[in-house]
């Protein structure tokens, strides 16, 4: 099984747990690096609170931010969402033993009644 760095599973999973940062996530990949302003008018909530979600997802690694004078864009890197998907991937292969294991036993009772 490869190892995963828990922590920055842990990080990911926490900053996508929340709504507003899904979807601001969501906005991001579907047009692209965008400015902080644009993305706070989205919301019904202040700049101040928009910048606080955008700072967990730079934290995970989820976003980056580029200035560009005064403005600051925001892009999204879906690059720990890889890593995460790999461990959901793994732990279907788990299952995956587990039941074809219990459906040889179960074949192999069945075969001897």
């Amino acid at each position: 099984m490869v190892e995963h760095n828990t922590n920055t599973l842990s990080e990911t999973l926490k900053a996508v747990g929340d709504p507003t940062r899904r979807s601001i996530l969501t906005t991001l990949v579907q047009q692209g690096p965008t400015r902080v302003t644009e993305l706070a008018a989205m919301y019904d909530m202040s700049l101040n609170s928009v910048s606080k979600h955008i700072k967990v997802l730079e934290k995970s690694n989820l976003v980056s931010r580029r200035t560009l004078g005064r403005v600051h864009l925001i892009e999204a890197n879906l690059a720990p969402v890889n890593e995460v998907e790999e461990w959901f991937n793994e732990l279907r292969s788990i299952w995956d033993i587990r039941l074809e294991a219990l459906d040889i036993l179960v074949t192999k009772e069945n075969s001897n009644d």
